[in-house]
């Protein structure tokens, strides 16, 4: 069984540069052979190895986790193998505004002269973790757990649309969590002037989340109604919008 465990990273200035960098290089790479294989067939493994060939060309290839450019290559084949069983529509290229922001990492493990090497590492005691070409990024979440329940599979990384950065890492888990079993019932209505009312008595006010940031994102919305699309000001007003309804989410 996996499991997924999402935490928020705090990158300094220097793994932001790079962060950005592999998401321009995934995307090159992905547009690249999805071009290329619609004038002929390839595989997964033909495009990774025909990806070295790339790199006298394009060096900028080089500054990035080489593991990354082969995972979206993998990606592509999913893409197509997908659409070949007309499970979605044909692949389409990335754009550099617009589609998701991420990449992913495989979990790599080598041993030489007895030490045990890793590119992906996380300790939770220190709240930080270890990714190529990243080293160690300050991360936050899961405060109770202290160490992972499994193997790690591999990790991804996203910017989302308010440029907050997270890492998603997936872990094989052994073995299934036990039920909770309660050990009292309580019923729960639900109302307009108060959320919940239990049978206990207790009442939870309606704090109005909604109507709190409803004038200030129909306002936004009205603003990016009349700039141009595809332009700065389009993206900049964008941006402005989802961090209103990043925080309506927070409040929720």
């Amino acid at each position: 069984m996996y499991k997924s465990y999402q935490f928020r990273m705090y990158p300094n200035k220097q793994q932001i540069i790079m962060i950005q960098k592999t998401f321009g290089c995934t995307r090159f790479v992905y547009n690249h052979y999805l071009e290329k294989r619609k004038e002929e067939q390839l595989t997964s493994f033909d495009m990774i190895k025909e990806l070295p060939n790339l790199y006298p060309e394009y060096p900028f290839l080089k500054e990035v986790d080489s593991c990354s450019l082969r995972c979206s290559l993998f990606d592509l084949d999913d893409a197509f193998n997908r659409y070949f069983r007309h499970q979605n529509n044909d692949p389409k290229f990335k754009g550099k505004y617009g589609s998701k922001r991420s990449y992913r990492t495989n979990y790599i493990t080598s041993t030489y002269k007895g030490t045990k090497y890793e590119n992906i590492k996380i300790d939770l005691k220190r709240r930080v973790i270890t990714l190529p070409k990243l080293k160690e990024v300050k991360i936050r979440g899961y405060r109770n757990l202290e160490d992972l329940p499994g193997r790690i599979i591999h990790a991804t990384i996203s910017e989302c649309s308010t440029g907050k950065y997270y890492v998603s890492v997936l872990v094989e888990v052994s073995h299934i969590a036990p039920k909770m079993i309660p050990r009292r019932v309580v019923g729960i209505d639900l109302g307009i002037k108060d959320v919940i009312i239990t049978s206990d008595g207790e009442k939870i006010k309606n704090e109005k989340v909604i109507e709190k940031y409803e004038k200030r994102i129909k306002r936004k919305q009205r603003e990016l109604a009349r700039r141009v699309k595809g332009s700065s000001n389009y993206y900049k007003t964008k941006k402005k919008l989802s961090v209103l309804f990043q925080k309506l989410k927070n409040a929720r």
